[in-house]
C-alpha cells in the first residue's frame, strides 16, 4: 500500500473512532444528564430514565462495536488490507477444494 493510502486509511479510521467517541459520550452522559425529565415518564412500573441507565446504554454501547466492526470490514475491503484478501498457494487451494 503506497504512503497516501495509508494516510487516507488512518485518517478514515481516526474519524471513525471520534465519531464513535462522540456518539459513546452521548449515551453514557447525555442519558444521565436528562434522566430526571425521562424518569417522569414510567413503562411496566419502571422509570425509563432507570432503563436508559441499566440496559438501554449496554445496548447502545454494543450497537457502537457492530457498527465499528461493519464499518472497519468495509474499509479493509477498500483499501484491499482485508484478512480474506489473503492468497492461497495452490497446495492451499487444492486442500481448501477437498474440503468443500
Amino acid at each position: 500500500m503506497s504512503k497516501s493510502k495509508a494516510e487516507e486509511y488512518w485518517r478514515r479510521n481516526i474519524r471513525l473512532i471520534v465519531i464513535l467517541l462522540v456518539i459513546w459520550f452521548l449515551i453514557s452522559y447525555g442519558a444521565a444528564l436528562i434522566a430526571p425529565v425521562l424518569n417522569n415518564i414510567v413503562i411496566l412500573g419502571f422509570p425509563i430514565g432507570f432503563w436508559m441507565a441499566s440496559q438501554g446504554s449496554l445496548i447502545g454501547f454494543v450497537l457502537l462495536i457492530y457498527v465499528y466492526a461493519k464499518q472497519m470490514n468495509k474499509m479493509d475491503d477498500e483499501f484491499h488490507v482485508s484478512d480474506t484478501d489473503v492468497k492461497l498457494t495452490k497446495a492451499e487451494e487444492k486442500v481448501k477444494i477437498r474440503k468443500n
